[in-house]
């Protein structure tokens, strides 16, 4: 029997890691003969540069940068070579030398960096993902490829493009400190630029909102990081008069605000997109292609695979749900496993929660490994 494991994190609990090897460990405890593949996911979260380093078998490189709070952390970005990228993704990734820079903003400016009573993104800064690109770009390498899943961030990517040599002034030519949107109100002017010759940047990304309006970054996802509702419209606001400001000064025009994508990460995608001239890639079909998932899934017997929370759109979404609707169409048997299963099971397709109804959250999170392990050796 060949089986492929191919989890995605379960959020706030275990890493997509952890969450293949408990069920790896689970498997090969009862059926020790059965060959067993694992293949961690991601769609540019967590995870990120070290799934994609570890599939084309590089190291990454550590340093410490500015985390979201102002505090130093260490984080890291993977220096691909180029001939160890699948052509299906070394098609996408334009750029001059031999390597590629895999960098994940969650190491350095993710939502898991902050303690809970902690989150606010008035004070949340990305510096340290700007602290990597600029790493990189130092090193060599051609072109830059980011994950922006999980951030703690809603600053446009102002900390990260300070990082890369703008500035960001008050009405007297005073320097914003971190530029923080806590201090917008004060902001007049930017100046500045990245170094010379700086390699393109490529973000990859499943979010289509737009940085503004009611699917834009401050409604939908400033309060997962600690948005109080009462500051929502100036935040909003705020956002708006930044982004001009900073349309003008890299002569973009305005509507990039309202392009696809733009929202994702705190406005991340639309601070790069603008200044840099960052492009947006399709976060899940690149991992796939980078993986070599459909290869992966046709040589399986069985797929097994899972999330924090499964339910009736998974299957036409990303991660699991995309896994999963790709082994059912290949003739495939599918087990799913998450923390809840909102959705109906069918032939070939088994749903199994592994947390009981009524669960305390806390509770259902410390436990998420070990409801994970025992909920794969009874199913299989």
């Amino acid at each position: 029997m060949r089986v492929l494991v191919a989890f995605d994190k379960f959020k706030d609990a275990i890493g997509a890691h952890d969450a293949c090897a408990i069920a790896t460990q689970a498997l090969h405890s009862r059926h020790p003969d059965w060959i067993i593949e694992s293949a961690p996911l991601t769609d540019g979260g967590d995870g990120f540069a070290r799934i994609l380093a570890e599939a084309t078998a590089t190291l990454e490189v550590r340093t410490t940068v500015t985390g979201p709070r102002g505090t130093p952390v260490d984080a890291g970005w993977a220096p691909v070579p180029r001939a160890r990228i699948p052509a299906a993704v070394h098609a996408r990734l334009a750029g001059q030398g031999d390597l590629v820079a895999v960098i994940e903003m969650a190491t350095a400016s993710g939502l898991a960096l902050v303690p809970q009573a902690e989150r606010d993104p008035w004070t949340a800064t990305s510096a340290g993902t700007g602290g990597l690109m600029r790493s990189a770009a130092e090193a060599g390498a051609g072109s830059l490829l980011l994950g922006v899943g999980g951030s703690a961030t809603h600053d446009l990517g102002l900390g990260a493009l300070q990082a890369l040599g703008f500035r960001f002034l008050d009405c007297d030519g005073r320097s914003l400190g971190a530029a923080l949107p806590a201090d917008w109100s004060r902001l007049a002017r930017i100046e500045g630029g990245p170094p010379a010759a700086f390699p393109p940047v490529f973000i990859a990304c499943d979010v289509d909102n737009p940085l503004l309006g009611p699917r834009g970054a401050a409604t939908v996802f400033a309060p997962q990081k600690g948005l109080r509702e009462t500051d929502r419209e100036r935040l909003e606001a705020l956002s708006a008069k930044v982004a001009r400001l900073l349309c003008a000064h890299c002569d973009q025009p305005e509507s990039l605000i309202t392009t696809s994508g733009t929202g994702a990460a705190g406005g991340i995608s639309f601070g790069l997109m603008a200044a840099l001239g960052a492009r947006l890639l399709p976060g899940f079909d690149l991992v796939s292609d980078w993986l070599d998932l459909d290869r992966r899934i046709a040589a399986a017997d069985v797929v097994i695979t899972g999330e924090g929370r499964f339910d009736s759109s998974s299957l036409g979404g990303k991660g699991p749900g995309a896994i999963a609707a790709r082994a059912l169409a290949a003739g495939k048997t599918v087990h799913v496993f998450a923390g809840q299963v909102d959705a109906a099971g069918r032939p070939s397709l088994h749903l199994h929660p592994i947390t009981p109804t009524g669960t305390p959250l806390a509770q259902a999170l410390r436990e998420t490994g070990d409801r994970l392990k025992a909920a794969v050796r009874a199913a299989l």
